[in-house]
């Protein structure tokens, strides 16, 4: 695999995050044409990571699912949904952290050994739950951040300290309403995610995916009863903040953390 084209989107991915934290610095300063030149310079990075992927994952043997392959392709996906939604909704900021976290996961790739040894070739109902679970997991990813960037202008409002880039982020009500818009859309992918794994996996209690299960699980229930907590409750600030981080962190112990035991330790 030619090494040009990942190192090219890789510096194009921190330029324009470069960009957006240059941006998100200016504060009210800041001018739309700033904002189109960064998300341009990132969507033009996403297009060289998908060709990086396409031919690293979609092997003659099947998929190849490798922890690397598979951690760039959810950063490749958060930064695609990032930088999509950004064009109509304020939310570029976020790009801050994706990008460079997806420059990151594609170095990596880039950088792994794996040449399709470990391909698995599976049936349509497998990919179609493999590719619930990405999408899934990156726009809760997405929403994690976004309940911390929400955490950090509540701080500053409530110490009465408006200025800086806060100034420059979208209003208090706005950042909720994205956030549980993400944790919605989110939930209902991970629903169908849990839904397809226990259709077309033979026994998803099996011993190398029940870790796996029950996190996901896990992960589903705290994700839940944050919905719930808004519908009844109307939670929202510090607790939908606490919510959100919990079970993302349930979450991402599920998908990587396995797979992280099973690829680098048990192997």
């Amino acid at each position: 695999m030619n090494v040009l084209l990942p190192a090219l989107s890789v510096i194009l991915y921190l330029v324009s995050a470069g960009l957006l934290l240059r941006r998100l610095a200016s504060g009210i300063e800041a001018t739309p044409r700033s904002k189109h030149i960064a998300l341009g310079l990132g969507l033009v990075a996403a297009v060289g990571h998908t060709a990086s992927l396409y031919g690293n994952i979609i092997v003659p043997d099947g998929l190849n699912l490798t922890f690397f392959h598979v951690l760039s392709l959810t950063t490749w996906l958060a930064a695609i949904l990032v930088l999509l939604s950004a064009l109509k909704k304020p939310v570029e900021n976020l790009g801050i952290a994706v990008l460079p976290l997806s420059a990151a996961a594609l170095l990596l790739q880039a950088l792994d050994a794996g040449n399709g040894a470990n391909a698995v070739n599976v049936g349509v109902g497998l990919k179609a739950h493999i590719l619930l679970s990405i999408f899934s997991y990156s726009l809760l990813t997405i929403a994690a951040l976004q309940a911390l960037l929400l955490a950090i202008q509540t701080r500053h409002l409530r110490n009465r300290h408006p200025g800086g880039f806060i100034r420059a982020l979208p209003p208090l009500q706005t950042m909720e309403v994205l956030l549980f818009r993400m944790i919605g859309l989110g939930y209902i992918l991970l629903s169908l995610s849990l839904l397809t794994g226990a259709t077309y996996i033979e026994d998803i209690f099996a011993q190398h995916l029940v870790h796996k299960t029950v996190l996901s699980i896990a992960a589903w229930v705290v994700f839940a009863t944050l919905l719930w907590g808004r519908w009844r409750f109307g939670w929202r600030g510090r607790t939908a903040v606490r919510w959100t981080l919990s079970g993302f962190v349930v979450l991402m112990v599920a998908y990587f953390g396995s797979k992280l035991v099973l690829e680098f330790i048990v192997a």
